[in-house]
């Protein structure tokens, strides 16, 4: 039981991470929000499981209509837990999009569509939320990363791994410009976990130019074969997704002073780890050089 009852907000909690997230949470004494699109549609379903899972154990979740596409409706969606809650003390930036192919054959528009779920939805869900949070002079973004974003990965995954690099520099500067409003930042990194979740099942978008990605199997298709079957591989069996949304669980129920800036769940041990450690201890020394190192989270690096 969490020592102090927090108010969170999850997005793209219909599934994967963000589900897990949004169970373990609420198992933790938490008011959990779980956004999610399509409430009425796609996701009812989902809608309704939260809806059985909060009765029967007597929690303190539920769901609300939130696509981080829609500025209109992330802004009901977060008036509406203000209403629900009158104050927001966590949001766990979760919705993301993931395709798969060769790079050259997808579109601009397409490439910009990923790329606006997971980045520029964050920062819509942001411009909702933080005027709330810096009036309150309290609360913590978690941003659910990619391990691809520093450590080995593999191709044909180009647009989803460069929105994810996107959402990580976008955190890091937000983590320095919140912090004198009392806000806080850790960014969780998960590493490839090909069972477990849909997200890898649900990489449903795929080029749109279907000649040229038919010129890329014919040279690569044994290539994209054995990633497929390698990948897996590297991952140790007894890896399990609920230990993310453990981590997310933990994060949030850490004093604000005792909180990574970034911590990592990669069960594949790609390396982006290792990266990281010498990542931000050099963006820590430049803002040392700078003068600006109050603006550095307590524990900067890991």
């Amino acid at each position: 039981m969490a020592a102090t009852e927090k108010v969170i907000l999850i997005t793209g909690a219909s599934n994967g991470f963000g589900r897990l997230a949004a169970r373990t949470l609420a198992r933790s004494g938490h008011v959990v929000v779980a956004g999610m699109r399509g409430t009425r549609g796609r996701n009812a379903a989902s809608v309704r499981e939260i809806e059985e899972l909060a009765a029967v154990e007597g929690l303190s979740l539920s769901a609300v209509e939130l696509d981080v596409q829609s500025p209109d409706s992330v802004d009901a969606a977060v008036a509406e837990v203000a209403e629900r809650r009158a104050r927001l003390d966590v949001v766990v930036h979760n919705a993301g999009h993931m395709v798969l192919g060769p790079t050259e054959a997808f579109t601009p528009e397409q490439m910009a569509a990923v790329y606006d779920v997971n980045v520029v939805g964050t920062q819509r869900v942001n411009r909702a939320v933080l005027p709330l949070l810096r009036r309150q002079g309290s609360g913590l973004l978690v941003w659910v990363g990619s391990s691809s974003t520093r450590g080995g990965h593999p191709p044909f995954l180009a647009p989803y791994f460069a929105a994810k690099a996107a959402m990580d520099a976008l955190a890091e500067s937000y983590a320095a410009e919140l912090i004198r409003f009392g806000i806080g930042t850790t960014i969780v990194v998960p590493g490839a976990f090909p069972s477990g979740t849909n997200h890898f099942v649900n990489a449903a978008g795929r080029p749109d130019d279907d000649v040229t990605a038919a010129d890329y199997d014919a040279r690569y298709g044994d290539i994209r074969a054995l990633i497929d079957r390698r990948l897996p591989a590297l991952v140790p069996p007894e890896a399990d997704v609920q230990s993310v949304a453990d981590e997310i669980a933990r994060v949030v129920d850490l004093p604000d002073d005792r909180r990574p800036f970034r911590t990592h769940v990669d069960p594949s041990r790609d390396g982006s780890e290792v990266v990281s450690v010498v990542a931000d201890r050099i963006r820590a020394e430049f803002y040392h050089r700078l003068g600006i190192e109050e603006l550095l989270s307590p524990n900067a690096a890991l």
